[in-house]
């Protein structure tokens, strides 16, 4: 074991002095009990372990109702008047629009035409399926 060399202020030392002896343990035991407490509750060392921590935090979650459907409407509500998917996803969560945002999209349609609006088809050659032009 290694013996080291540290500076705490006299307050510290005094509260140190008293819950080793409330403990009936030495000052250095106390110290080494503290800092194994401590280096349990750091964060792991590993840059993947919070994804561990985090998996399935939501699981007992009632909050939000069914979690994939809170999913799909907060992604819903991103949607925008120029976006291709717009009436599809205006059709689904007619709450989350209103008569500008339609108007907006029919504006949209008049200046960049109906075939930006045209389902996207994916390109089999590109890398991820990555989306080319309208269908025709």
């Amino acid at each position: 074991m290694t013996r080291i060399l540290a500076d705490l202020p006299d307050e510290d030392i005094r509260w140190l002095d008293a819950r080793a002896a409330q403990l009936g343990q030495s000052r250095a035991s106390v110290l080494r009990e503290a800092v194994s407490s401590y280096k349990a509750q750091a964060q792991p060392e590993s840059d993947k372990d919070w994804l561990d921590q985090g998996f399935g935090l939501w699981k007992d979650r009632t909050d939000i109702g069914d979690a994939v459907e809170w999913q799909r409407r907060e992604r819903a509500a991103t949607a925008r008047p120029w976006d291709y998917d717009y009436e599809e996803v205006r059709a689904e969560f007619p709450d989350l629009f209103d008569e500008v945002d339609d108007r907006e999209h029919e504006h949209y349609r008049k200046v960049m035409g109906a075939h930006a609006f045209a389902p996207r088809v994916l390109r089999p050659d590109a890398p991820g399926g990555a989306e080319d032009k309208p269908a025709a």
